[in-house]
């Protein structure tokens, strides 16, 4: 199975691990999913945060 990254400091999806683990969000199921990571991620971010709102 493969699995695919976002590079933070290229903007690029890479397939597999190529660059440093700093470098990188993943991995994700889909060169799709790896190419939305900053959406994904800001919207896992918001639910966090909710979450933790709601726990307070």
């Amino acid at each position: 199975m493969t699995e695919w990254y976002y590079n933070n400091r290229t903007g690029e999806v890479e397939e597999g691990r190529q660059s440093l683990a700093s470098e990188v969000d993943g991995p994700f199921e889909s060169k799709e999913d790896a190419a939305r990571a900053p959406e994904i991620i800001a919207e896992r971010s918001r639910k966090w945060a909710e979450d933790d709102a709601r726990n307070d």
